[in-house]
């Protein structure tokens, strides 16, 4: 799979194999988002308070008020209010949200462990803040500007008089001329009282004098986000999918050999044959008990999740062949009687399985003789792939290495083959192990009764199937 594309197939293989350890794992980001929602996010309540700006605002004044609600002050003087023990305005200030809406309205957004808190926090912010702006337009007013406004309207005043005595002094009698001149002089009498009230109406204090608070804000039914479903919602889903990518990125970097070819490559050893093993994985399962290997068995981490299933297989007959054929191909190598070890690498079940029955093999064809003098004689030797050891050479004259594909790196095969080479045997061949689906057995399966069966084979045997 390390060279391939990552496909919904082995994706789907993946979720079979693994769903045990799949779920553990989502269980356990459960109860971290849980955990995360009791200490790091605990529940939060949020209410908005609405307070209205009467008149004409720009866009800049809109964001000054803004500002001048979430400011220190007013949070101090909500805090004040409010009388929440422990809390003060510097408490406040990651609590209170302040935004400019359409229409000139500020709303202040408010949160607090409770509903009944959210709502006094958003309450008591939008009265002070209006309360607060009100003192700032009314203790900041320019007198300068005051001064001049009431001038200014003195001399409004004045020239309305003047435009009174105007118009009396104007031809008295209804001449077109005395018409229209008194017409005049009441439109430039209305402009000047109408750009007074313009006046009046855009100065600030008026403004913001007119603020008012848009009724109590509503008291909040749900919680903010993130929520507690949410957070244990989302801890499940964060740890199932970075197991799923954990998996996917262990198979993509997975360089152990998996062909005959790269196999013998490692080994530097040529391949004598294939052979089938029927899977039992139930078989090897039940070998140990310590609690590692009872926690890998419930959680299905004791099965290789990213090798294809195994292949449907011949019948019983079919897979002696292929054994007979391998013992065959070593007689023919070495011509006359020879005793080889058979070496399989610790933990290979399935290549264990394989060595057993071509001793057993090995075994029944040098008991019968042949022309060629018999096969040769097998001693199984399971070896460790970690710290390798092999025997000195004494009565077996070679090793036959017998391994299973997908489950090695080309380091440990390495280690195998020198350490054969340490011990004095020469590597005579490889026999690959593949795990097949066995078909249920019929009596035609059964081996004859003449044929001896595998039997329980001890890596201390000094020959044959000890």
């Amino acid at each position: 799979m390390n060279e391939d594309t990552i496909r919904l197939v082995v994706i789907g293989r993946m979720l079979r194999r693994r769903w045990r350890l799949l779920a553990a794992l989502a269980v356990v980001g459960a109860l971290v988002g849980y955990g995360a929602s009791l200490v790091v996010f605990p529940p939060r309540y949020t209410t908005t308070a609405s307070v209205l700006l009467p008149g004409q605002w720009e866009e800049r004044e809109l964001l000054t008020e803004v500002d001048i609600a979430t400011s220190s002050t007013v949070l101090d003087l909500a805090a004040d209010k409010l009388r929440w023990a422990g809390v003060s305005g510097t408490d406040l200030k990651d609590q209170v949200v302040a935004k400019a809406a359409d229409g000139n309205i500020i709303k202040i957004s408010g949160t607090a462990d409770t509903p009944k808190h959210s709502q006094q926090l958003s309450d008591r912010t939008a009265e002070q803040f209006v309360g607060f702006a009100k003192q700032i337009a009314g203790g900041s007013a320019d007198s300068e500007a005051a001064t001049q406004r009431a001038a200014l309207r003195k001399q409004v005043e004045a020239a309305n008089r003047r435009i009174s005595d105007l118009a009396q002094a104007a031809d008295p009698g209804q001449t077109v001329e005395g018409v229209e001149a008194r017409t005049s002089l009441e439109k430039l009498r209305t402009s000047l009282e109408e750009a007074m009230t313009k006046l009046d109406q855009a100065a600030p204090a008026s403004n913001t004098a007119g603020m008012v608070v848009m009724g109590p804000a509503v008291r909040p039914t749900g919680e903010a986000a993130p929520t507690r479903v949410q957070l244990i919602a989302g801890g499940a889903l964060v740890f199932f999918l970075l197991a799923v990518i954990g998996h996917l990125a262990a198979a993509r970097m997975n360089r152990r050999p998996r062909t005959e070819r790269e196999i013998a490559t490692a080994l530097g050893a040529d391949l004598i044959g294939t052979v089938d093993v029927p899977d039992d994985r139930h078989a090897h399962r039940a070998e140990g008990g310590g609690a590692r290997t009872r926690i890998g068995r419930l959680l299905g981490t004791d099965v290789r999740w990213d090798t294809p299933a195994p292949q449907r297989s011949g019948d019983e007959a079919g897979r002696r062949v292929r054994y007979r054929r391998v013992c065959a191909r070593l007689r023919d190598r070495s011509p006359g009687p020879q005793r080889l070890l058979a070496i399989v690498p610790e933990g290979d079940h399935v290549a264990h399985r394989a060595a057993g029955q071509l001793v057993a093999e090995a075994t029944s064809g040098a008991s019968t003789g042949s022309a060629s003098g018999g096969h040769p004689l097998l001693r199984l030797l399971p070896v460790s792939v970690d710290r390798p050891m092999v025997p000195d050479r004494a009565t077996e004259s070679g090793a036959l290495i017998v391994v299973s594909a997908g489950n090695w790196t080309t380091a440990e095969l390495s280690g195998i083959a020198r350490a054969c080479a340490d011990g004095g045997h020469e590597v005579v061949g490889l026999v690959v192990a593949d795990p097949v689906l066995a078909r249920p057995a019929s009596p035609a399966d059964h081996p004859p009764h003449h044929a001896a069966p595998a039997p329980a084979v001890h890596s201390h045997a000094t020959g044959g199937s000890a």
